[in-house]
């Protein structure tokens, strides 16, 4: 077990000293692929034996993991380490739990947390390119793991997440935390009993600002803080080519997925439960573009993605841009009078469903008379520890396979966009003419960026092809391109077992 000292918290990054060529250099160092085998220490029993937890990553949504688990330490969860590659933040959560009256050790390296024999389960909040390895290499250590959405980076080593939590039995619970919605499930149940007659479609929204990251026109320095080969870990080791190291990851392929990852997820997923899929959809187009600004960012700001199940479509939009030029609030669905910037709206023959939030929703008719509500939510890390507890993965508000599928249909969308070339507005509206949803959604994208002053004759968005999949191979029919990013080249030591 490594405790924590000042030595080992304070190791210094030199990678901004080096020079490019010994920077590349050094990206390739790493002769093999680590992977752990499982213990077979035993497992929690009892409803009064201690749960030793640890979290991975925590300068963002890590913060509300130390604080759930913290929460439960009258079901017998106990804090021990946290692990952080950069060691200011480290320090900074180590002195705060003490100051709380909790020691735990502090690791900057999740791989010497892991030969921790005395802990239970992981916690990753890490940024998305790690959840896999992250949680791969914690079931072969013999832990348990909740994972943050996406739970993957990639359709493929989603896949493998799965395999490794069945194959080692272990319960990993992903971070969509509307599964644990009362509220939500009810809905869920309610118009699929038919109470509003056949769904026409499911959309979820992601109507939030999300404003320039900026532009830098040479490689950044990284922080003497900051292990930087740890950051990277599965992704290339390149230059930093941002402003800002932390959360604008979100923004380049390498590391995050858009808003689709990042937001949309959450959506997604609620809008997949109420269509009852439970595999990946058989045909996906994106239409989108970063528009409005010039940065270093690579995703779309503006989106949508249209899958097609036999069910009934499932579409997804983001919108980083404001209402108008000149506003500073978010537009809203038409049809969401109660909120409708960040939720679902199920479409129905007899009317519709909102989902607002993350514990509510609220069932309108065709004349838009709201005509039932539910609300209520339990707590998810309190439903992954119980499931600990029982070892049974059903226990689960939301098991690993939920996760990637959900996860998935933010990938394979990102997969058309990435595929796509800069179409005119009559072009786009051409090729989707087929499909109503599609072509409504696309005619509200571009009024909404008409009103930001926004010339998509000139500035035009990328169309995506339309892309079939055969779900139960989880590959895409006759397309060399898009399977290819179905995955990714991992670096060593960092990389995802094919065989887990």
């Amino acid at each position: 077990m490594e405790h924590q000292t000042d030595s080992m918290i304070q190791q210094k990054n030199t990678m901004n000293s080096l020079n490019r060529r010994n920077f590349l250099k050094r990206s390739l160092l790493g002769a093999a692929t680590v992977s752990f085998s499982a213990r077979s220490w035993s497992q929690v029993a009892g409803a009064n034996s201690a749960i030793r937890s640890a979290v991975v990553g925590f300068a963002g949504r890590g913060g509300s993991h130390i604080s759930g688990l913290g929460n439960l330490s009258a079901q017998g969860v106990r804090m021990v380490g946290l692990c952080d590659v950069d060691s200011n933040v480290l320090r900074g959560g180590v002195s705060k739990l003490d100051k709380e009256g909790t020691r735990v050790d502090g690791y900057t390296d999740i791989r010497k947390l892991l030969e921790r024999k005395d802990l239970d389960v992981i916690s990753i909040a890490t940024p998305n390119h790690w959840h896999a390895l992250a949680t791969i290499w914690s079931v072969q250590a013999g832990k348990d793991v909740y994972v943050e959405k996406p739970v993957c980076h990639n359709v493929w080593e989603g896949r493998k997440m799965v395999e490794a939590a069945r194959k080692y039995k272990k319960i990993v619970q992903t971070g969509t935390q509307c599964r644990s919605s009362s509220g939500i499930r009810e809905a869920v149940q309610w118009v699929q009993g038919g109470n509003l007659g056949k769904i026409i479609a499911a959309r979820g929204l992601c109507y939030k600002p999300r404003g320039t990251i900026g532009r830098v026109e040479q490689d950044q320095p990284i922080p003497d803080s900051i292990n930087y080969d740890l950051w990277c870990g599965p992704a290339p080791m390149d230059p930093l080519r941002r402003a800002r190291l932390h959360y604008d990851w979100h923004w380049i392929w390498d590391f995050g997925n858009g808003d689709l990852g990042n937001q949309g997820i959450h959506q997604m997923d609620i809008a997949r439960w109420f269509l009852g899929e439970n595999d990946l959809s058989p045909r996906v187009m994106s239409v989108g573009g970063r528009v409005g600004y010039v940065d270093d960012g690579q995703t779309p700001n503006t989106q949508f993605v249209y899958h097609e199940y036999d069910s009934a479509p499932l579409i997804f939009e983001v919108r980083g841009l404001r209402e108008n030029a000149s506003s500073k609030s978010m537009d809203k669905f038409p049809d969401a009078e109660t909120g409708g910037s960040v939720g679902v709206v199920i479409h129905c023959e007899g009317g519709y469903v909102v989902v607002p939030n993350y514990d509510s929703a609220i069932a309108y008719d065709k004349d838009r008379k709201k005509i039932k509500q539910w609300r209520g939510a339990s707590d998810h890390f309190e439903n992954f520890i119980n499931a600990v507890r029982s070892r049974k993965t059903e226990d689960l508000s939301a098991d690993i396979h939920e996760g990637f599928v959900s996860s998935s249909l933010c990938h394979t969308g990102n997969i058309s966009h990435r595929l796509g070339s800069k179409r005119s507005p009559n072009e786009i509206r051409e090729e989707i003419k087929g499909s109503r949803h599609a072509l409504e959604t696309y005619e509200r994208m571009q009024a909404h960026l008409e009103a930001n002053e926004i010339d998509l004759n000139n500035e035009k968005l990328t169309l995506g092809p339309m892309l079939s999949m055969n779900p139960n191979r989880r590959r895409f029919i006759g397309n060399t391109e898009a399977n290819a990013l179905l995955t990714r080249h991992y670096r060593r030591p960092y990389v995802v077992p094919e065989v887990v």
